[in-house]
């Protein structure tokens, strides 16, 4: 089929937004603006697509943590935590995330301002710190403070700020440098649950050892960034921590609604595939089936996104992709072996991975005007903040008064997904109609 791009609305890949003049990392960090911008987008070069990688380096050292949150969760509830049940466990990585969302209000409104080096470090330092805290805790308390709250708090810091940024150095081309920055979520996704594993379990290394080493993975990755990342656009100085405006906009509450559905059931399979695996299965040794969700995970950030830069547009893919992935929430219930959960992760990781690419790769259409986007990522990542809270956990506590029974937690988060299937369809229709051959 082909699809045509609608000269009324605006979408990721055809967006010509209203860009403003480059300025020196220093002026943006330091002093508001006073020239208005004339350039476009550069939209590819050098300088661009290593803003993509250094949102991929981002990504790989927050979203690619806490993907690897299930080996975690496995090893608290069987060794470190094990007195702890499993829906409170999970808090841990719930908050983590919920931190990395709610922040992003602040952090976002501060790259708006000219702040965004400043930011950056300062998350930095604060993922490390909340790693290496980690590193050295033996209680429930000291790993909640420091690897959900400090961690968290740093990934907020870094991640909302780096994916505004990024942003803006392209238009055309935004969903497929979104995809390749974010697949850096798979690919930490692939490297620290092996780091991890083989740590612990390593004699004379252990739990401490492994946290260190992941804070020096980050530390190392995280040197180009800290050299060369900075904004494109001049700071706004002047301005409310939220774009009162959006609130105004319908298509702006259905985004947020149906971001929230999709990261209200989303993070089940990733907290709970390793247990339910030992639980249901009878399987030792799960990492396997977290780097196979991951895996095809990698392969699920980078592809859909080349497709809908080249073919369909971002909005036409996401709405199926969240359909099929309430689908395999649904088929998760009827998984009775090895082979089939295994064919399950290869799947669902695809399926998840895409629709996380997808959906953060539209939050550059929610504003025509490129200094007002880490305000409004913020305010939706904010807002979306609290499904990310609270899914995991309420799916760990219906885990917990079934008996241990899986089966209410997949239903949960095959209706989340549907719900949010049908808010981004509903986006759609306000956007441009019902005509499914406009690219939007």
């Amino acid at each position: 089929m082909i699809f045509h791009h609608s000269h009324s609305q605006s979408s990721i890949t055809d967006d010509h937004i209203p860009p403003r003049v480059p300025l020196h990392e220093k002026q943006a960090e330091g002093h508001a603006a006073g020239s208005t911008a004339i350039s476009p987008p550069p939209d590819g070069g050098s300088k661009a697509w290593m803003h993509a990688v250094f949102l991929h380096i981002v990504c790989f050292n927050t979203w690619g943590v806490n993907n690897s949150f299930g080996v975690f969760q496995q090893y608290y509830a069987a060794e470190l935590l094990s007195s702890q049940s499993q829906s409170t466990i999970s808090w841990i990585g719930s908050v983590q995330v919920f931190c990395l969302f709610v922040i992003g209000t602040f952090s976002g409104r501060a790259t708006d301002m000219g702040y965004f080096r400043i930011t950056f470090i300062i998350g930095v330092f604060f993922q490390l710190l909340g790693t290496l805290m980690a590193s050295l805790g033996s209680s429930y308390y000291q790993i909640f403070l420091s690897q959900g709250i400090c961690v968290g708090i740093g990934n907020g810091l870094v991640l909302v700020p780096s994916m505004a940024v990024t942003s803006t150095y392209f238009s055309t081309k935004r969903a497929m440098a979104i995809s390749i920055g974010s697949s850096g979520a798979a690919t930490g996704g692939l490297v620290f649950p092996v780091l991890t594993e083989r740590l612990i379990a390593a004699q004379g290394a252990g739990y401490g050892w492994a946290m260190r080493c992941i804070g020096f993975v980050m530390l190392l990755t995280y040197i180009p960034c800290l050299i060369w990342y900075s904004p494109r656009l001049a700071p706004r100085k002047s301005g409310p921590l939220i774009d009162p405006s959006a609130l105004r906009e319908i298509q702006f509450w259905f985004f947020t609604v149906a971001m929230y559905f999709t990261f209200w059931g989303l993070y089940t399979v990733f907290f709970y595939i390793g247990t339910f695996a030992r639980d249901s299965i009878g399987m030792t040794g799960t990492v396997n089936l977290i780097l196979v969700l991951n895996g095809a995970g990698l392969i699920g950030r980078l592809a859909p996104g080349i497709v809908a830069a080249k073919c369909t547009g971002v909005l036409n893919l996401l709405i199926p992709l969240t359909a099929l992935a309430s689908l395999l929430a649904f088929l998760w219930s009827q998984v009775q072996s090895r082979i089939s959960l295994y064919i399950f992760a290869v799947f669902y990781g695809f399926v998840a991975h895409s629709v996380q690419a997808l959906s953060f790769a539209f939050l550059g259409s929610l504003t025509t005007d490129p200094q007002k986007l880490a305000t409004r990522a913020g305010m939706v990542t904010s807002l979306t903040s609290v499904a990310l809270l609270t899914g995991p956990s309420i799916s760990g506590t219906l885990i917990q008064h079934t008996n241990g029974s899986y089966f209410p937690a997949q239903v949960f988060t095959g209706i989340s997904m549907l719900l949010s299937a049908l808010f981004f369809t509903a986006l759609r229709v306000a956007r441009v109609g019902t005509n499914i051959r406009i690219k939007v």
